[in-house]
């Protein structure tokens, strides 16, 4: 590749890098200015920015207790709950063997607040009335089938009383009209409202695609004794490629289920359906294709394995039975978290120093590199988790910080790799020009190792971790992808560039290629070498030595008649 092409491509995607950032700005710019509520700063999580307190005790009574499974489904669900409502780097944990504090960023609004403070409840009603879809099935080892189309139900005030849960004499004319109006594009429950599960329910499922008339409540969530995603069987035990959603039920609730299922079996569409509810809404409403008495179900459908599992942490972590009330709120502080901060900045601040002071030590002009890489990666990071602020309401936290502080090593890794490869290039004989493109080579491949043993550190950490933890695995696997986009982008092609300078082509003193300083002789070809002034006099022997041996033939030839001459001057 020519000169010319190589400089083109160098200032090319120095223009990639740059229209990278003047996208970013663009994107926050138009945030800011059009009331979207984007910042210019990004979103300070719980610990750097005060925020909210709620300790909850579990609503028990008297000779009941919780345990511990219990407790952390509770955890869990509420944890899903706040992550729901758009507020992230909250913090959710047990305290002592009841109760659970909730502690949140900034101030909460209501929603939020009655999200946290209801209970969970997972229950199991008929189906009465539904608008027409496409629905899951359930069956002892069941597969899949069209649900029914609407179903209208009476117009009129029955005359008899219900005689069981999935008659249609439930239907009131009040109901009825609550059905007609509902509209599922429009929030219409109250957050924390608790439903009474002797009566029927108007509500809709959970994407607001189907709206529904349920009878009373046939089965407690909490009869669930297990929830599992996995792949179909059929009748003859053979595994199929369809995922399904393995129910099992306990004692109870294997009675209850083997009546409700012998029930709604023979009935019409869609009355031989029934939904499971979460929190009032629809999660699913299977047909029932079976009588089931042994207490394990299959769900089946159009599921992947993600939607499979995640239906299955629903049923699995819907089925408590507790509630709980407030017993404390209170605002939390955030001067330990600021104080922290700024010894985390100042720390920040020396550690970069002393990567600044290190890289003008040893690498002379090539600093210039260093602080110019480190300044864009600075302003890449610093957008990107602005506009993660912004769009998927991320917050930083002091655990955050540290990830980033911790980058700075990372970084400073990447760029003495790839210099000290060029500094072997040239110590080989290659100008620099040359040796900048081959030593680019052997370091991209450790660089790229380097970059992907730590990103999977971070994925690992912030899979298996929560909390703060998870904070610093996010910042951290951000940091080393912008590390990676930064070398490639800025300081290989800034390096190329300043290749051809005459300032760092020359290699000057402090050009940082200096081969006097490089503490190495440095083959020119013809079997000779250029030495540094401080190489020892037996390190220069055995250099010239092996010179001798990496000789071409065009070299040992004009060894050879360099020789006689040699031998005749001798002689006179």
């Amino acid at each position: 590749m020519s000169k010319s092409e190589l400089t083109k491509g160098a200032r090319k995607r120095l223009s990639s890098l740059a229209v990278i950032v003047g996208l970013l700005i663009s994107i926050i710019g138009y945030g800011v200015l059009s009331g979207s509520g984007a910042s210019t700063t990004p979103k300070l999580a719980l610990d750097l920015s005060g925020g909210t307190s709620i300790i909850l005790a579990p609503v028990l009574a008297e000779g009941e207790t919780v345990s511990a499974e219990q407790l952390a489904q509770a955890v869990a669900i509420i944890r899903q709950r706040v992550d729901a409502s758009g507020v992230s780097e909250s913090t959710v944990k047990t305290q002592g063997s009841n109760n659970i504090i909730v502690e949140i960023p900034g101030s909460p609004d209501d929603n939020t607040l009655k999200l946290i403070r209801s209970s969970a409840k997972l229950e199991f009603r008929p189906v009465l009335v539904t608008a027409q879809g496409i629905s899951s099935t359930v069956t002892a080892s069941g597969s899949a089938s069209p649900a029914a189309s609407e179903s209208p139900a009476p117009a009129s005030t029955p005359s008899v009383s219900p005689t069981d849960k999935s008659d249609v004499n439930w239907i009131t004319p009040e109901l009825q009209a609550a059905y007609d109006a509902l509209d599922c594009s429009t929030p219409f429950r109250e957050a924390g409202q608790v439903d009474d599960p002797t009566l029927p329910l108007v509500t809709c499922d959970t994407d607001g695609f189907y709206k529904y008339i349920l009878g009373p409540v046939e089965i407690d969530g909490s009869t669930i004794s297990d929830a599992s995603a996995g792949l179909q069987t059929t009748s003859t035990g053979a595994t199929t490629n369809t995922w399904a959603v393995n129910l099992k039920f306990d004692g109870t609730g294997t009675q209850q289920f083997a009546d409700t299922t012998g029930r709604l079996f023979p009935l019409e569409a869609p009355r031989n359906q029934f939904a499971i509810t979460l929190d009032g809404f629809v999660t699913i409403a299977p047909t029932i294709q079976a009588v089931i008495a042994n207490g394990s179900a299959e769900i089946t459908g159009n599921y992947t394995k993600d939607t499979a599992k995640t239906l299955a942490d629903q049923l699995k972590y819907g089925s408590l039975p507790i509630a709980f009330e407030v017993q404390s709120q209170e605002n939390i502080s955030a001067t330990l978290g600021s104080e922290q901060l700024t010894s985390g900045l100042l720390a920040g601040a020396i550690g970069l120093l002393l990567v600044v002071i290190y890289s003008i030590f040893q690498y002379r002009g090539l600093a210039v590199v260093t602080i110019g890489s480190l300044i864009v990666a600075a302003v890449v990071v610093y957008l990107a988790i602005t506009l993660l602020s912004w769009r998927q309401g991320y917050r930083l936290s002091l655990a955050g910080v540290a990830g980033l502080i911790v980058s700075i090593g990372i970084t400073a890794d990447s760029f003495i790799v790839y210099f000290e490869r060029v500094r072997d290039e040239i110590r080989d004989g290659r100008p620099l020009s040359v040796a900048v493109d081959v030593g680019w080579k052997r370091a991209f491949r450790t660089i790229i190792v380097s970059g992907l043993v730590s990103l999977l550190a971070a994925v690992v950490l912030f899979v298996l971790t929560v909390g703060n933890v998870r904070g610093f695995a996010y910042t951290l696997g951000l940091t080393t992808l912008v590390d990676l986009m930064i070398a490639v982008l800025f300081t290989h092609p800034l390096l190329q560039l300043l290749a051809r300078t005459r300032f760092f082509s020359s290699g000057g003193t402090w050009s940082g290629f200096d081969v006097k300083n490089l503490g190495s002789a440095g083959y020119v070809g013809r079997g000779q070498f250029r030495a540094a002034e401080k190489v020892a006099p037996a390190k220069l022997a055995k250099a010239s030595k092996e010179a001798s041996k990496r000789q071409t033939i065009a070299e040992r030839k004009a060894a050879e008649l360099l020789s006689p001459s040699k031998k005749s001057g001798e002689k006179n």
